[in-house]
């Protein structure tokens, strides 16, 4: 047993070592995504090197010799493995050609788990029976049957003999599957545990640099100590920013961040806990917003977009949502553009007294510019040094530029003369945004939040519960942007790929078995592993986000492999043995069961390390491994018994086509001679 352990786990580095190559070939880096698929991969890769060693043991019991067992074994077990490699390679195609962002990041994905899934076929179907023939040794004598294996097909037979019972227990299960699904939040990716965040501090507009200090050190006070944080790097006056149309602006004096350095994982809470407790020490801090988050990860912000042609409408929709979302529990640091406003001078034209003196408001409207932030640069006056010139910018001092009366005194050039700006019109000082954002030219005002933790699909739904969002105004429209517009697009991609890999896989096995009937019944595994996927999330408290759908994707390949191996062989018992069909059932449940769950088991070992979350940040991995485990201990346990049972339908089904098929042939011809 020792040796064909060593046989068939040989074909994993043979896998994926030739899978390198072929990275290096396509221009892939090993990145998270192609570990990722490497990841998901590593237990499918010694499924067909299992099953070709199980099939060469099993003839071997049968008391043929090493080289003899080795040539039945893989010419018997041929179309089953090409077969359970070709759903494989059908279910990860589709996910290399989705469109939008997810196909820019998963191409990556699908290619390298399609290669390994190739290269794992060749190895299995050339070296392993190579080495099997080489390092196995006859069985003495034959091996007796396990009192385990005396119950399962017990238990077949009972199902085969109350096939609608055990048909109605299965459509039962994926119906309380699918009643799960309402019950689970949704969201894009788990909140990573990277050991580092920031706090964005972000003081009113026109505050001056003093008190960013002030409250930055504040800030940086209030959080030091906490358990877990290594260090604070804190910065005031950030520099130039890259804008979302990728031009530069100049940074603000009145925000500042924080750079927090967390300890080594095993010595600390997570980052999610570490992060909320920042948030309670923050809040004792005053006039200042805070966002916690390390530096706009997906995952970590909501961001609701509001657009309107109405700046009213917009601003009160905008700071009514703001002022609701504060009520949500688990949303904090809920901040809104629409209250982002900045002291500033409002002239009223009068129009009568101007057209007396022949000022413009062009005129004014210049004075009012250089006065208070100079001329523009092309008309500065230039300081000639010998390697540079120093451009002299003019404007009125600060201490005056909070004095009214200093604007009411300015002099306006008129057609006889300047003349005081009091006299053209009416000045005061008002308040208005500190800028104007635009989408699809339509004014738009963002209202964000920090996560902390909780579902992004869960906090959506709440935000447009909410009665601001439900009364609002029909001219202000709710945009899905960011992470939430990522979210929708990767849901309907991966849906679109999922319907694809059916039929794709579904394709592949009419080609393979020559027959359309049969590889229904090698699908109706599928629905099966649903319920277990589910409910392991569900337990665990995880939502279903990018990495459970990738889990998901696995489970088609996987659950189909273990249906072929059943259905299959029940073929050939009935082609070529001349077995009845309730015994071909039975004898392929025995010969093919100990290869299902040794494959099964395979993957649950090889996705263990994953669910636990050895290794470094396994917040995006944990989900899908959790996912396929979940689902393979249902799918396994139920396909076992509802895949025979399918079988029995579609054989009856057969029957019935071709009984109505000969009856027309009979039929036919007598009305041809009337």
């Amino acid at each position: 047993m020792t040796r064909a352990t060593l046989v068939a786990a040989t074909a994993l580095p043979l896998s994926i070592i030739p899978t390198f190559a072929a990275m290096n070939w396509f221009d892939y880096s090993l990145n998270t995504i192609t570990l990722l698929s490497l990841a998901a991969v590593v237990g499918i890769l010694v499924d067909d090197a299992i099953v070709e060693v199980e099939n060469i043991d099993r003839h071997l019991r049968g008391g043929k010799s090493v080289t003899q067992a080795a040539g039945d074994a893989v010419t018997e077990i041929g179309l089953a493995v090409i077969a359970t490699t070709a759903t494989l390679v059908a279910v990860f195609m589709p996910t290399a050609f989705m469109s939008g962002i997810p196909g820019i990041i998963f191409k990556q994905f699908g290619w390298t788990a399609v290669v390994s899934v190739t290269v794992s076929l060749l190895v299995a179907r050339v070296l392993t029976p190579m080495m099997a023939a080489h390092f196995l040794k006859p069985h003495p004598g034959g091996k007796q049957d396990s009192a385990m294996m005396g119950r399962y097909l017990r238990l077949v037979h009972w199902c085969l003999q109350r096939h609608g019972t055990t048909l109605a227990i299965a459509a039962a299960f994926f119906a309380g599957s699918l009643m799960l699904i309402p019950l689970l939040p949704t969201g894009l990716i788990p909140p990573q545990d990277r050991g580092f965040t920031r706090v964005t501090v972000e003081l009113p507009p026109g505050s001056a640099i003093d008190a960013t200090l002030v409250t930055v050190e504040s800030a940086r006070a209030a959080i030091s100590d906490i358990p877990g944080i290594k260090s604070v790097f804190a910065t005031v006056g950030e520099g130039l920013q890259t804008t979302g149309s990728s031009m530069m602006a100049a940074g603000e004096v009145r925000r500042g961040v924080l750079t927090v350095n967390m300890v080594d994982r095993g010595e600390r809470v997570s980052q999610i806990e570490i992060e909320n407790k920042m948030r309670e020490r923050l809040l004792r801090v005053p006039g200042a917003r805070f966002a916690i988050g390390g530096g706009g990860a997906p995952g970590e912000k909501l961001s609701v977009v509001l657009t309107s042609d109405s700046a009213e409408a917009l601003k009160t929709t905008g700071r009514a949502l703001e002022r609701e979302m504060r009520g949500i529990a688990y949303l904090s640091n809920v901040s809104s553009t629409a209250s982002l406003e900045r002291p500033e001078i409002s002239f009223r034209p009068l129009l009568q007294q101007m057209a007396e003196r022949g000022v413009t408001t062009a005129l004014i409207g210049e004075t009012l510019r250089i006065a208070t932030s100079g001329d523009f640069d092309a008309q500065l006056a230039k300081l000639n040094l010998e390697a540079r010139q120093v451009p002299i910018r003019v404007r009125l001092p600060d201490a005056y530029r909070t004095d009214l009366n200093t604007f009411n005194n300015l002099r306006v050039p008129g057609r006889a003369g300047p003349v005081p700006l009091a006299s053209v019109a009416e000045l005061s000082i008002a308040s208005g945004p500190s800028q104007i954002d635009r989408f699809d030219r339509q004014r738009f005002v963002s209202v964000t939040a920090d996560l902390g933790g909780a579902a992004l699909g869960m906090a959506l739904d709440a935000v447009q519960a909410l009665p601001s969002m439900l009364g609002r105004p029909s001219h202000v429209n709710f945009l899905e942007t960011g992470d939430a517009e990522l979210m929708t697009e990767l849901f309907s991609g991966f849906s679109i790929a999922i319907v694809t890999g059916i039929l794709c896989v579904l394709a592949v096995l009419i080609l393979l078995f020559k027959d359309f009937l049969q590889p229904i019944t090698i699908l109706s595994a599928l629905p099966l592993s649903v319920g277990g996927s589910l409910l392991a999330l569900l337990l665990t408290g995880l939502p279903l986000s990018l990495p459970s759908l990738i889990g998901i994707v696995m489970l088609m390949g996987i659950v189909t492999k273990n249906s072929i191996l059943l259905v299959e062989y029940a073929i050939v018992g009935m082609r070529d043995r001349g077995l009845d069909m309730h015994a071909a059932l039975l004898d392929s449940c025995h010969k093919r069961a100990r290869p299902i769950i040794m494959t099964s088991v395979a993957m649950i070992a090889g996705m263990l390390p994953l669910a636990f979350g050895f290794g470094a940040d396994s917040s995006f991995r944990q989900p899908m491994a959790i996912t396929v485990i979940g689902g393979l201990m249902t799918s396994t346990a139920l396909s076992l018994l509802v895949v025979p049972v399918a079988f029995t339908y579609m054989m009856r089904f057969e029957l019935w086509l071709r009984r109505l098929g000969s009856s027309r042939d009979r039929v036919l011809p007598l009305q041809s001679t009337r």
